[in-house]
Order: structure tokens, then C-alpha cells, then sequence
């Protein structure tokens, strides 16, 4: 992935990220938290593939950045729920701060 944008290319370790954490999940939540988990990350990262290739970029960075928010809570919760360790949320909460850095200097450039 190194001819992506950079920020395609984190939301692409997020979802890489996110996929092998939610894969280790208890069966009674993989299937409810860890699907929505996987399911808004790789929204994020649709939403931005999807940016980059349309005319009016704004509105769908706006809403990667409200799925970012999203994913944020969901990923707290992981933590609140002995799901993930303080150092994997650590580290995974950077990979969701830094790729909404990004969107929102790429929402900044975009013109409306």
C-alpha cells in the first residue's frame, strides 16, 4: 500500500488491527460488539476510499470522522469490558486518533 494516501494506508492497519483483536473476542460478544467493531472500521475505511475517488469530498470525510467517533467509544468500551489490554488500547487508539488527524486535515484541504 505504499502508493495510497497515507491516511487510506492507516485506516488500513486500523482495519487489520481491529480485525485481529475482535477476532480473540468471547464467542457471546464477537458476534455483537466485535461485528459493529468491524463493521464501523471497515465503514471508515470505505468511506475514505470512497473520498478519494469523489468530486464532493467533505461530506463523506465528515462522515468518516463521525464514524471515527463511533469507533472510539466502541473500542473504550473493549477496554471497560476486560476486552483488550490498557497497552493494546494504547496502541490501537493511536492508529484511530492519527487516522482521524488525517481525515481531518484531508476535510481542511478538501473545497466546498
Amino acid at each position: 500500500m505504499t502508493d495510497e494516501l497515507p491516511v487510506i494506508a492507516k485506516a488500513f492497519d486500523l482495519a487489520k488491527e481491529m480485525t485481529e483483536r475482535t477476532r480473540k473476542f468471547p464467542r457471546d460478544l464477537r458476534f455483537v460488539l466485535g461485528d459493529r467493531i468491524l463493521a464501523t472500521t471497515y465503514d471508515v475505511f470505505d468511506a475514505l476510499l470512497e473520498a478519494k475517488y469523489s468530486a464532493t469530498k467533505r461530506p463523506i470525510l465528515d462522515r468518516a470522522n463521525l464514524l471515527l467517533e463511533r469507533l472510539r467509544f466502541q473500542v473504550r468500551l473493549c477496554v471497560e469490558q476486560q476486552l483488550m489490554t490498557v497497552r493494546q488500547y494504547d496502541y490501537v487508539a493511536g492508529l484511530i486518533t492519527e487516522t482521524g488527524r488525517m481525515t481531518g486535515g484531508w476535510r481542511k484541504a478538501a473545497k466546498q
